[in-house]
């Protein structure tokens, strides 16, 4: 009897023996090949192109090709929807090869950076993905793969991919069909010109929404005296001066002080806390607000201001240090 793990490296070198012929041949893959493929299927054409879209992104095929190819064959509104579904369905099936091929391994073998990370994607959920999907910073193909690796609910992985991929697929999707509209000279040439312009220009606004969707609402003074007390794996950041840091309201014992005018240049200290909890403390929350937008343009997913700063701390007469 064929065990688990021989069955997962049968499984895994047909993957990458499928992907290698994929990749070799991908020249041949092209909007008038899908053309023809879709049209010569009648009715069946929307789920052969469906099909085709989820198999070309398990396999690493390009997937602009084919979303503007279905702008082109099925118009803005309908090809929206076939792109969509294709691409999540094939995002799905390369989530659950990785899930089932490599998980377990990985897990088994991660070490404590790694382990980290998956904590903190895990942690994160739909923000996580929504951020990599409207932001789309990785390949695509291969962080489907990727995400497959961590502890990331499926349902979440799969809603959040569906809806936040609509932006852009709508967006490119309409781009398709302006295309053939310029080409065959159809009526409407510039609206829809105009329309597909506004669309792209309205998802590379994206990322202004994605932070405001993955912000972390205002810590309370009590909140953070609980995490430490706890002795939770938080990082403390003081942004106040070093002369404010050792002057009347002193400062908390496990906070490090880093002045907001030198935090820009010192980001790269603390690339190992992108997922992890980091906690922005000043006199009241001003400097702090400052801190958390930066480190949240930086990728920090879970920095929090401390509403009140150390003006609220000292109120409630906890021990400080430097005072």
């Amino acid at each position: 009897m064929i065990s688990k793990t021989a069955m997962r490296w049968a499984l895994g070198l047909v993957l990458l023996a499928a992907v290698g012929v994929a990749l070799t041949q991908r020249g041949r893959f092209d909007a008038a090949t899908l053309q023809a493929w879709v049209e010569g299927a009648g009715a069946a054409g929307p789920l052969l192109f469906m099909g085709l879209y989820a198999v070309a992104t398990v396999l690493f095929l390009p997937g602009a090709v084919i979303t503007l190819a279905g702008g082109a064959l099925f118009g803005p509104l309908w090809g929206t929807l076939w792109n969509l579904t294709g691409a999540t369905v094939g995002a799905a099936l390369a989530f659950l090869i990785a899930r089932h091929l490599g998980a377990d391994w990985v897990a088994r073998r991660a070490g404590p950076r790694l382990q980290r990370l998956n904590e903190g994607v895990a942690s994160e959920g739909w923000r996580f993905v929504a951020f990599v999907r409207l932001v789309p910073l990785f390949p695509f193909n291969l962080l489907n793969y990727a995400l497959g690796l961590t502890r990331i609910s499926f349902i979440t992985y799969l809603l959040a991919t569906w809806v936040f991929m609509l932006p852009g697929a709508f967006a490119y999707t309409w781009l398709g069909h302006a295309g053939r509209e310029a080409l065959s000279g159809g009526d409407g040439l510039v609206r829809n010109v105009t329309i597909a312009l506004s669309l792209l220009a309205a998802v590379a606004l994206l990322p202004r929404l994605v932070r405001q969707l993955r912000a972390r609402p205002i810590l309370e003074v009590l909140d953070l005296k609980r995490e430490l007390d706890a002795g939770e794996d938080v990082l403390l950041l003081d942004v106040r001066t070093a002369a404010e840091f050792t002057a009347e309201l002193g400062h908390i014992a496990e906070a490090r002080n880093v002045p907001l005018e030198e935090l820009p240049g010192r980001l790269a200290e603390f690339e190992d806390r992108k997922l992890r909890p980091v906690r922005l403390i000043c006199r009241t929350d001003r400097r702090s607000a400052q801190a958390a937008r930066l480190l949240a343009e930086a990728g920090f997913s879970n920095a929090q201001v401390v509403r009140g700063g150390m003006t609220a701390w000292c109120a409630h007469g906890w021990a400080v240090v430097g005072a």
